[in-house]
């Protein structure tokens, strides 16, 4: 375990029992731009929004424009050949970690990352040039939990839980493996993936999350709009047999 400084003990603190809201958008997806991410930063804030999880350094350069609230701040890189896209290399932290974050997030698990670095090497690395900065450690199943909790991360999370081939049969929010790792780590646990609803954010924190984090359910107008659809059209159908 981490010894956390004082300004990131007190940023926990802020975080505790909070709702954080993921604002980020792929290439190619209708909401795709710094400046609609950081609208939806802004309507998060309004909203009460703890804090915003957000990705590259263009996004997050935009959201600080809009608003002052604590940044989880992530660098997907996809590459056809890894796995690993969060924040998978130091080259891709630095990128986000000039501009400004509090807590920096990145892939935990010991699948094969760009390069050959692996974690460890990346969070010391973190660790000397940004010390003031929070390193969260994203894992999708126990054993990587485990693993990444001697590692010197300050925080987990349960980001790729139902995202990886090791947890693919995951596919609602994994509270199970949310108390799993309040009760077995060391370091607080950010909750994250697959909430689809109020009752789900409350069932994570109730399994001990410090928070918890909601992107699609919140920022994904075209998956909402779907969901809605579908319902009406299974109504439908039900209707006419």
């Amino acid at each position: 375990m981490a010894e956390t400084t004082r300004r990131g003990r007190i940023l926990l603190e802020e975080l505790r029992g909070k709702l954080i809201v993921s604002c980020q958008a792929r290439v190619g997806w209708p909401m795709y731009g710094p400046e609609i991410m950081a609208a939806f930063a802004r309507a998060a804030y309004e909203g009460g929004a703890a804090g915003i999880r957000a990705t590259g350094a263009d996004n997050i350069a935009a959201i600080k424009k809009r608003v002052d609230l604590p940044i989880i701040g992530i660098n997907k890189k996809f590459n056809d050949d890894y796995d690993v896209y969060i924040t998978p290399t130091f080259e891709s932290a630095k990128e986000i970690l000039d501009v400004g974050i509090d807590i920096i997030a990145l892939d935990a698990t010991p699948r094969p990352r760009p390069g050959g670095e692996e974690v460890g090497s990346i969070v010391e690395n973190i660790r000397i040039e940004y010390p003031d900065v929070l390193i969260m450690g994203e894992i999708s199943t126990m054993d990587e939990a485990i693993r990444a909790n001697s590692m010197g991360f300050d925080l987990l999370s349960s980001t790729l839980s139902g995202y990886t081939a090791e947890s693919a049969e995951v596919t609602c929010a994994n509270v199970d493996l949310v108390r799993e790792m309040v009760e077995k780590c060391d370091v607080p646990v950010i909750a994250e993936g697959k909430v689809a609803c109020e009752q789900d954010a409350i069932e994570l924190l109730n399994a001990g999350a410090l928070s918890v984090v909601v992107g699609t359910s919140i920022t994904r107008p075209e998956v909402i709009t779907s969901r809605y659809v579908q319902a009406i059209e299974g109504r439908s159908a039900e209707r006419l047999t």
